[in-house]
């Protein structure tokens, strides 16, 4: 039974209040696929599944599912690889000038999903400042699926043929049975955390915070009021690390564009932290 429009605006309603994502009318293929599977968990179609939750309360555990299902978990190794040239040549480096002694630089990778982004920069920091700073990685996600993953370190065949070079695979990686297990010390650096982007933003300061392709999903004033909370967790002069087709530009003055390569990161401008 294909969804109704009543029933796909109930789900749309419910992920906007949940998470802010706005799904917009013609969006109807996504919420059909992406509740599918848990509808047949059920022995109902879709259409069937979300009527039955819209005549009762649905328990709290049920829309959590429904939120995540509808959250967008796409990545791989080292994505649009323009981010981490940014990190080394030019983050990092400004940053240790900048400061006069750096012990440690935090960093936060939100919407991780199941771990690419936070070890992609771990294995980087890693390989490209060996001697320091120490570097801790918070990395956060709604989804709790998602993050019992990127913990466990674990990535399959498929996974890590996603972007990750050889030479990476040899230096971080252990063969574990079928799968490919991250090395004790880079999954020491990473810590995952639950966490909605629209609650308070994780306990600062952060150095740098990598948010890539999250922003595309939202509407401007939720665009505005992430980026108004980054300010308040980010020391002054640290950056912030976009996708390719998001910006602060027309969004957040409290931004300022950076170019590096063919691409660009923005920091926080003096006095801007709220």
């Amino acid at each position: 039974m294909t969804l109704t429009a009543e029933n796909f605006s109930y789900v749309a309603d419910l992920v906007r209040r949940r998470s802010a994502i706005s799904l917009a009318p013609g969006k109807e293929y996504l919420v059909e696929s992406r509740l599918l599977p848990l509808a047949r968990r059920v022995g109902k179609s879709v259409d069937e599944y979300v009527v039955g939750l819209r005549r009762g309360v649905a328990p709290t555990l049920e829309v959590e599912m429904i939120v995540e299902a509808m959250t967008t978990n796409e990545t791989s190794w080292f994505r649009d690889i323009q981010p981490f040239e940014a990190l080394t040549q030019h983050i990092v480096p400004t940053l240790l000038a900048e400061r006069k002694f750096v012990p440690s630089l935090r960093i936060w990778s939100a919407a991780c999903s199941t771990g690419q982004e936070p070890y992609s920069i771990a294995m980087t920091l890693a390989e490209e400042f060996p001697q320091g700073p120490r570097f801790d990685i918070t990395a956060t996600d709604l989804s709790n699926e998602v993050l019992d993953r990127a913990r466990s370190g674990l990535f399959t065949q498929l996974e890590v043929n996603r972007g990750l070079a050889a030479k990476h695979l040899v230096q971080h990686f252990t063969r574990r049975g079928t799968q490919w297990a991250i090395s004790d010390d880079l999954r020491s650096r990473v810590s995952f955390h639950k966490h909605n982007l629209m609650d308070a933003p994780m306990p600062g300061p952060f150095d740098i915070v990598f948010i890539r392709n999250v922003l595309i999903y939202f509407e401007m004033p939720v665009k505005q009021e992430i980026l108004r909370k980054l300010r308040s967790v980010v020391r002054p002069g640290g950056f912030l690390v976009l996708g390719a087709a998001e910006t602060t530009v027309g969004v957040d003055a409290g931004w300022a564009r950076v170019p590096v390569g063919r691409s660009a990161v923005y920091q926080l401008q003096s006095g801007r932290t709220t």
